[in-house]
C-alpha cells in the first residue's frame, strides 16, 4: 500500500552519519561494522531502496540544526549563522539526490498530485525518485524572520519552531517556556506564506501559545500519547483535542523511549520491553478513540532519527516493514477506508485542503 512517512532524517544521516542513502541498508550495516561514535553504527533502518521496497513514495524530510549557547549540553552550532550554514548544507544534499534521480521536491499541489499519478502508475518503483516535502525542524537557524521568506523560496513548507532544550523562538521538548515576541513573529511569518505549523517537540507553554497565536495549517508530524507514556515529549489528552480541532494529522513515531514507559535508554531492548509495532497502533488508536474517527492519525516514523534498531521495534528491520501496519490495523477492526487513510490518505487530504489555497 501507498505509504507516507511525515518524519525523516535524511539530511542528518547523509551529512552528519555521512551515510549514502542510494545504499542498501545491509551494505551501510556492513561499512558501520566496528564503529562506535554513534549510538545506532550498523543499525540503521532508513535508505531509498529500503523506501522503495515499503512502497513509501513520498516523505516529510527535515532540516535540522540548533544553536546552543555556551553552558548547554545538547550539541548543536555556536550561532545562529552557523546552524543556517547546516541547513544549506543539507539543502545542498537534497538538490544533489535530485540531481542524480534519488529525490523529487514536492512544493505545491501541481508538484504533489504529478508524483502520485507516477507512484500509482502500477509500475515497479525500483527506478521511481522518492517525494519530500522539506521541513524545518527546530527554528534556531532562521537568523533574522526574513530567512524565513529565503527559506520558503528554496522549498521549505514546514517549521516546527522548537526541538530539545531552549530555542530561540519556541521552547522544546524537556524546557518550559513561552515563545515570546520572536516567536509570535515567527508564527504572523509562516501564516502569510502558508508555511504549516509542526507542533511537535513544542512544549506545554509554547504549545498553548502557538495555538493561540496561529491561525494557519497545523500538524504533528512524530508524536504520540502522554496517557500511554507520561513524559513531556508526548501530547496530552487536551492537546490531542486541541489538534484534532484544527484538523490536524498526528504522525505515529517508532522511537521505543516513547512507545512504552519505563524504557531506559542504552539498557533497555525492544525485546525485554515488548515494544513492536502493534504497541504504536496502541497510540493511534487512542488518538482514534479521542476524535472518534480515523482521520487524524498517520505514519511519521522518525526512523534513524539518532537511533536505529537497538530502539525501534523488535519487528521492523528495515523502514520496508511499515508495510506490516495494515495487517495489525485489520486485526483491531480498522476497515480499509481507515487503513488507506492512516498510512497515506490523511496526510494527502490536509495537504490538499491547505495547499489550495
Amino acid at each position: 500500500m501507498f505509504t507516507i512517512d511525515a518524519h525523516l532524517d535524511l539530511s542528518m544521516n547523509a551529512m552528519e552519519w555521512n551515510r549514502d542513502l542510494r545504499l542498501s541498508v545491509s551494505e551501510i550495516r556492513e561499512r558501520e561494522k566496528g564503529m562506535t561514535d554513534k549510538p545506532d553504527r550498523a543499525k540503521g533502518t532508513v535508505t531509498f531502496p529500503a523506501l522503495r521496497a515499503g512502497n513509501i513514495g513520498l516523505v516529510v524530510a527535515t532540516q535540522i540544526a540548533r544553536f546552543v549557547k555556551p553552558d548547554s549540553t545538547l550539541p548543536g552550532w555556536a550561532s545562529p549563522e552557523q546552524a543556517w550554514a547546516q541547513t544549506q548544507g543539507q539543502v545542498a544534499w537534497y538538490k544533489s539526490m535530485e540531481e542524480c534521480g534519488e529525490m523529487v521536491q514536492i512544493k505545491n499541489l501541481e508538484s504533489l498530485e504529478k508524483h502520485l499519478l507516477l507512484w500509482n502508475d502500477g509500475t515497479p518503483n525500483e527506478n521511481k525518485p522518492i517525494g519530500y516535502i522539506l521541513s524545518l525542524e527546530g527554528a534556531d537557524s532562521l537568523v533574522t524572520i526574513n530567512h524565513v521568506e529565503k527559506a520558503y523560496e528554496y522549498g521549505l513548507r514546514a517549521i516546527g519552531p522548537a526541538h530539545y532544550g531552549p530555542g530561540r523562538y519556541a521552547q522544546g521538548t524537556d524546557a518550559t517556556g513561552f515563545m515570546g515576541k520572536a516567536g509570535q513573529d515567527l508564527l504572523k511569518e509562516m501564516e502569510r506564506l502558508n508555511i504549516i505549523l509542526d507542533a511537535t517537540h513544542l512544549c506545554d507553554d509554547s504549545f498553548w501559545e502557538a495555538m493561540d497565536h496561529f491561525n494557519g495549517a497545523v500538524w504533528a508530524s512524530h508524536n504520540l500519547c502522554r496517557s500511554l507514556v507520561n513524559h513531556n515529549r508526548q501530547f496530552s489528552d487536551e492537546q490531542i483535542k486541541e489538534l484534532i480541532s484544527r484538523d490536524a494529522v498526528i504522525g505515529g513515531a517508532l522511537d521505543a523511549w516513547m512507545m512504552v514507559p519505563n524504557w531506559e535508554r542504552g539498557k533497555s531492548t525492544p525485546k525485554e520491553m515488548n515494544c513492536n509495532l502493534a504497541v504504536m497502533v496502541d497510540h493511534l488508536d487512542h488518538i482514534c478513540q479521542l476524535a472518534g474517527n480515523a482521520l487524524h492519525v498517520g505514519i511519521g516514523s522518525d526512523l534513524d532519527g539518532a537511533f536505529g534498531t537497538e530502539q525501534g521495534p523488535y519487528d521492523l528491520d528495515t523502514i520496508a516493514d511499515l508495510q506490516t501496519i495494515p495487517s495489525i490495523l485489520e486485526k483491531r477492526g480498522y476497515t480499509q477506508i481507515d487503513i488507506e487513510n492512516i498510512m497515506h490518505g490523511n496526510w494527502l487530504r490536509f495537504l490538499r485542503k491547505n495547499w489550495a489555497k
